[in-house]
């Protein structure tokens, strides 16, 4: 089986016996409420998901990664994992203290030990992993809402994992747990599909294009901290089900939910998400047309560019596939490599325009997507 990133899965869970001890320690150290995404955050680092990392990211660490793609060791890693706390906190710690993360419901979630107290510039941040410093690009507003003093440092033990809402929690799956599913099916080849989107036909295409070489497929909808007007992880999982269930081969699928944030840094984001996959089993992984992107903001086949300037670190191959739509002359799904026709026999709506006709009750054409998908998401935006 494929080598975690590093070269070990990282394990910072803790026993029954030490969630005791640590939970009544958590009570006399310095207290951090942090967002839902630094939450997610403190369990990706502690089930291995972003293996090689044990804790936050120490200001050396921050700046190499920000500056070129990689960690002081050499290790390829493309996207900061930071902890932004409040100032009064920031400025009362000092190196070699502990202290506990907490979520927003005051339920204790991990031990941090402060190794790094620093700031940073957030421009030149912004700039060099999403491409640019306008605030209207969401993965810039999450950066500089959160403030710049961060304290970076070995993540402990995870005290608690983070609150499920919606979605069951049998799809919560920790990397030793995919990987020991991968075996069990015998799967050599394993190719990823991230998604945070319900799948629609094109999506359907190219993940059955990838299977017919491939011994199975991870469908890995991340369903952590995503923009507002992303529809609902619940509402997206029933999606992925009625799918599975009536138009793929089940036993060459296996449906599991990523619970890291979204951070729309497109081609950084693209090899951020193939390494999360190598570390849960996977050989391979589906870029498609603009990967992890949002508005205009990146080239339409800009991160399978950028990921094939790595593809010798990465350990994981890249399957690229170009923008699939339903073209009423050949009548299938295709792309530009096998349909000789024009884009005026080609059915594609953009993800805007289908959530405007969601909300007005209309069905997208049964071309562009299953009517069981259809269903699931006319009766969520009809009621929202």
């Amino acid at each position: 089986m494929i080598t975690p990133h590093g070269g070990k899965l990282v394990n910072r869970l803790a026993t029954e016996e030490e969630k005791k001890e640590l939970l009544e320690k958590a009570k006399h150290l310095p207290k951090i409420v942090a967002g839902d995404r630094y939450v997610g955050h403190c369990e990706m680092i502690a089930i291995g998901g972003y293996s090689p990392l044990n804790g936050f990211m120490t200001k050396d660490e921050a700046e190499s990664v920000i500056k070129d793609v990689h960690l002081p060791n050499g290790l390829l890693w493309s996207i900061p994992i930071l902890l932004p706390i409040e100032e009064n906190i920031w400025n009362s710690l000092k190196i070699g203290d502990e202290v506990a993360i907490y979520d927003k419901y005051n339920r204790p979630i991990a031990i941090v030990v402060v190794e790094d107290k620093y700031t940073l510039s957030l421009d030149f941040y912004c700039h060099n992993v999403f491409k640019t410093t306008d605030e209207n690009h969401p993965g810039v507003a999450f950066v500089k809402s959160a403030g710049n003093y961060f304290i970076g440092g070995e993540l402990i033990r995870l005290l608690n994992r983070p609150v499920r809402e919606g979605i069951d929690e049998k799809y919560y799956q920790d990397p030793a747990d995919v990987r020991k599913i991968i075996e069990e099916k015998g799967w050599k080849n394993v190719v990823a599909f991230q998604t945070r989107n319900p799948i629609h036909r094109a999506h359907e295409y190219i993940i059955k294009c990838a299977l017919e070489t491939m011994d199975g497929a991870l469908i890995h909808p991340l369903v952590g901290e995503t923009k507002n007007d992303d529809i609902p992880a619940p509402v997206r999982m029933q999606c992925y089900e009625v799918l599975i269930e009536n138009y793929f081969n089940k036993n060459r699928i296996h449906l599991s939910v990523l619970p890291a944030p979204m951070h729309y840094a497109g081609p950084r984001e693209a090899v951020h998400h193939m390494l999360m996959r190598k570390n849960y089993g996977c050989t391979h992984m589906i870029i498609g047309r603009d990967h992890a992107g949002v508005g205009n903001y990146y080239g339409t086949y800009e991160a399978q560019e950028f990921v094939e300037q790595f593809i010798d670190e990465l350990g994981i191959k890249p399957l690229k596939f170009e923008h699939a739509f339903y073209c009423t002359k050949c009548e299938n799904m295709a792309t530009s490599k096998t349909c000789p026709h024009p884009k005026e026999d080609h059915i594609h709506l953009s993800g805007t325009k289908v959530r405007a006709m969601l909300r007005e009750g209309k069905r997208p054409p049964k071309e562009f997507s299953r009517t069981e998908v259809a269903d699931i998401l006319i009766k969520w935006a009809t009621s929202v």
